[in-house]
């Protein structure tokens, strides 16, 4: 007869080594975590910066196809103005996002145009952004932007 072989006993984890593991990915979560709503509110503010950038280019290529009377019309005030209606089908956009346009004269036949998109990001913070343009009255209809 073949003697039986000595069996060793396994032991588990102490709670000691159950208690550090459990901490380690407790951090490992909250920090994912984090990093998550860090990512999701990046991604917030660049489609808000995308879509002010939209409105207030439409804005300029309607004031772009306006003749000087109707320009120089303009009060040189700080004026909001009605979205178009191809941005208001979802009300997200009305709701969230207001335009102005400030008119300001340079000298006789030239104004400078801004226009200012405001809204609320994911966080709940204003942002804003904005265009400026000069607009002449027997110019060239073109713009140049700063964005802010």
């Amino acid at each position: 007869m073949l003697p039986v072989p000595a069996v060793r006993r396994r032991s588990g984890f102490t709670i000691a080594e159950v208690m550090m593991a459990a901490a380690i990915m407790a951090l490992a979560i909250s920090t994912s975590i984090t990093t998550m709503q860090r990512a999701f509110l990046a991604l917030d503010a660049a489609r808000n910066v995308t879509l002010a950038s939209h409105l207030m280019q439409n804005e300029l290529e309607r004031m772009r196809l306006k003749n000087w009377d109707t320009v120089n019309a303009y009060p040189l005030t700080t004026t909001t103005i009605t979205l178009d209606s191809s941005f208001t089908g979802g009300t997200t956009i009305a709701d969230r996002f207001s335009v102005t346009r400030q008119v300001a004269l340079v000298r006789d036949g030239l104004k400078q145009i801004t226009f200012t998109v405001t809204w609320r990001g994911y966080d709940g913070r204003s942002q804003s952004r904005s265009y400026t343009t000069y607009y002449g009255q027997n110019g060239l209809y073109d713009y140049f932007y700063n964005s802010y």
